[in-house]
């Protein structure tokens, strides 16, 4: 199997494993960060997409290197934090509703 879908899937996976680190790193802060295990059972129960689904969704918003990801839990919804490095050379973070994988807002990090 080769061709663009394929390796955009075969780096979508890859990108969701290495994030699964992120966001276990990141509950380690404490707050309303969800842990890995958490989010994997948040995944298959359906209550939010898994990351891979979410990056696909945020399309061009999110295009460039993945830096940070961490899945919240802000005023009782869940919302993935993906902070990115865009092909401008700016870094962004993208706020995205974990559950419709809405962008909800897009900021340049200072």
């Amino acid at each position: 199997m080769s061709g663009p879908l394929f390796h955009r899937r075969a780096w979508l996976a890859a990108m969701a494993l290495a994030c699964t680190a992120a966001i276990a790193a990141g509950a380690a802060y404490g707050g309303d960060d969800v842990g890995h295990q958490e989010a994997r059972r948040l995944v298959k129960e359906g209550r939010v997409l898994p990351l891979a689904e979410i990056l696909e969704r945020a399309g061009d918003k999110a295009s460039g290197d993945l830096l940070e990801v961490e899945l919240e839990l802000d005023d009782g919804a869940y919302v993935y934090e993906l902070k990115i490095l865009g092909t401008d050379g700016k870094v962004r973070e993208i706020e995205v509703d974990a559950p419709t994988g809405k962008i909800l807002d897009i900021e340049d990090d200072d």
